[in-house]
């Protein structure tokens, strides 16, 4: 016996270094021949990789490498409005080396390419988004037979954190919206108007606020139907920073899949009480809050944060004073990758198993 453990104590060792030397490899797919964004797939290799040029940044991936076996499970990461999938790198790599497939989908019309068309517009086409995402990897002969498609995580911040509230049960419509607008303009002032403007303290706030109630109420006042969207191969979600406000928060008191959240305190872009906070009130305790960063702001969950942001959007993503992001989010992206190794596991296994 004796001899046996020894064994499998040096096998995990020599198994150990192996992962820590495979690296993170990207693809992109399409869920059908002619769709107009692409799906970013994220995967283990045996290959280092090199450093790549990226929107974001430089990251050190291996470009349509070979995939080596995972755990079998898949996560879908919903970006932001304006966002794109690189800007959650970090997350991805530590799902990655955990032996997790991640799929990226580009959300139309409200990415760092095409930012047309966020808010509601965006949030009702999304969690089919997600959906097709998940739709991309089956077909795909490198990424079908080796994931568990019945157990799948989904990942989402701000726009993105909508998502996978709308992915975990949650029902909203654009006149809830409208409706919050209506009454704490002031307030949330930004989730309401996006980048358009800021309400500075001077002689034009009023009609600044006057203008943006008129259109909120003339596009959205009258759309009361209630959206919702339903996948069962979704068993886990995490919400980072969700954009809430029109949900209506009783959908989410028993959710359809293992919820969690993270937040921030600092957010001023979307405040948590209209948001996180009053979803954290209806879901608790089936839901867990995962984290909750006293210093950080909206773009905590950001990373790599973007470089160069100014103005308006830097005001409302870049770090307050006093936000240590590399001492406090490799904790929370360990807590994230835990919280779906406790929910996507395939019933009498540890983990799902890779058929490939």
């Amino acid at each position: 016996m004796g001899f046996k453990r020894g064994m499998a104590g040096l096998l995990l060792g020599l198994w150990a270094c192996v992962s820590a030397q495979a690296g993170v490899a990207v693809t992109e797919l399409r869920s059908q021949p002619d769709e107009a964004e692409p799906v970013t797939v994220f995967y283990p290799t045996e290959l280092a990789g090199q450093p790549e040029r990226r929107l974001f940044g430089s990251f050190r991936i291996a470009v349509d490498a070979p995939p080596r076996p995972g755990n079998g499970r898949l996560v879908v990461v919903s970006h932001g409005s304006g966002g794109s999938p690189w800007v959650h790198f970090t997350l991805i790599r530590a799902l990655v080396e955990a032996g997790y497939v991640v799929a990226a989908p580009r959300h139309r019309a409200d990415n760092s390419w095409d930012d047309g068309r966020p808010g509601p517009d965006s949030w009702t086409l999304r969690p089919a988004e997600v959906s097709r995402a998940i739709d991309a990897v089956a077909a795909d002969a490198r990424f079908g037979p080796r994931v568990d498609l019945q157990n799948v995580g989904v990942f989402g911040m701000s726009a993105g954190g909508h998502t996978a509230l709308s992915v975990a049960g949650g029902r909203w419509s654009p006149a809830l919206f409208s409706r919050h607008c209506d009454g704490h303009l002031a307030e949330d002032f930004n989730a309401c108007v996006g980048l358009a403007t800021r309400l500075t303290g001077g002689w034009a706030d009023g009609l600044k606020k006057w203008i943006a109630t008129r259109v909120l109420r003339f596009k959205f006042a009258d759309d009361g139907e209630l959206r919702q969207h339903s996948d069962r191969r979704i068993k886990a979600v995490v919400a980072a920073v969700p954009a809430a406000a029109d949900f209506d928060p009783g959908s989410l008191t028993r959710p359809t899949a293992a919820l969690a959240l993270v937040t921030a305190r600092q957010d001023r872009w979307l405040h948590p009480q209209f948001h996180s906070d009053r979803i954290l009130a209806a879901c608790l305790p089936r839901c867990e809050h995962l984290a909750d960063l006293a210093a950080g702001g909206h773009g905590a969950y950001l990373s790599p944060l973007p470089p160069g942001l100014s103005g308006l959007l830097g005001e409302l993503i870049n770090d307050p004073p006093g936000f240590d992001r590399a001492a406090e989010l490799p904790a929370v992206e360990a807590r994230i990758v835990d919280f779906f190794e406790r929910h996507l596991r395939v019933a009498g296994r540890s983990s799902a198993p890779d058929r490939g």
